[in-house]
């Protein structure tokens, strides 16, 4: 099976270590992992902004980069979620028949936890994390993937986590992308109640299966000064005993702090 990684361009700009974390995961279960260096943005931005017809280039670009692999892992529900429900929309926006021809033949795009789950049939990963860990499953996972649990059932299947429950966990985070720009305090006063949740839980690590929530309650975690470090769910996952000192050091709410970090598309570039 040819898998391909689409990082996707936050997870590639600020937190490289969750595309390496993935590659590393993936290898770890015996698949062979390919890193697409044509891949650009998938256009969610643009598409929730309103700018539909804008998307076309990109969702043209997405279609011939992934093309020929038998199936597409993403650690980002909010992507995935763009690629299956609206690209097919974009194409039909644009009025492009052969657009909408290759976003059909497209391989399937699957966000990790799913792939993981469903298509290797795995459910403990060999990952060892020995901390306290509450989980914030995000919106377009939930409710337009429909991922449920398969998070969840990899995290207890982690040797040395306690886990913990996150109280009101189907409420949103906050984020929405432009949505916390565009409605800025009612993005932070949502986000102010699930950053009570998580401290009630006592939890020293928050995870997600999406960068893009995790650096909103993460900018205001670290603001609080809360000591609560937040992990992508690729993360924890491909921790393994061996690592646990670098695992441990990472924090979602300074990406650019400490030493430079390569991310696959860097080490494409930089590789002889």
């Amino acid at each position: 099976m040819r898998i391909a990684l689409f990082v996707t361009c936050l997870t590639d700009t600020l937190y490289p270590e969750t595309g390496q974390a993935v590659v590393r995961l993936l290898e770890r279960l015996g698949c062979a992992v390919e890193f697409p260096a044509g891949q650009t943005c998938c256009g969610q931005m643009h598409f929730n902004t309103g700018y539909q017809r804008e998307c076309v280039p990109l969702v043209r670009r997405f279609a011939e980069t992934f093309t020929g692999y038998d199936a597409v892992v993403t650690p980002s529900g909010s992507c995935a979620a763009m690629v299956r429900e609206y690209h097919g929309r974009v194409a039909e926006v644009g009025g492009d028949t052969g657009l909408a021809a290759a976003v059909r033949d497209t391989p399937a795009v699957h966000e990790l936890s799913e792939f993981i789950v469903d298509v290797l049939g795995v459910t403990d990963v060999g990952a060892y994390f020995p901390h306290r860990v509450t989980f914030h499953p995000t919106c377009h996972s939930q409710r337009m993937l429909g991922v449920g649990d398969r998070p969840l059932r990899l995290l207890r299947a982690v040797r040395g986590i306690d886990l913990v429950e996150l109280p009101a966990a189907e409420q949103c985070c906050g984020f929405g992308g432009t949505f916390a720009l565009k409605n800025h305090d009612t993005s932070v006063a949502m986000c102010a109640d699930k950053v009570r949740h998580v401290l009630s839980t006592g939890a020293e690590v928050l995870c997600a299966g999406d960068n893009s929530c995790l650096m909103h309650i993460g900018g205001v975690l670290s603001r609080l000064r809360t000591g609560v470090r937040t992990l992508h769910l690729a993360e924890i996952l491909a921790a393994t005993e061996e690592d646990q000192a670098p695992a441990a050091s990472r924090s979602r709410a300074a990406p650019h702090s400490g030493k430079p970090r390569r991310s696959p598309r860097t080490a494409e570039r930089n590789a002889p």
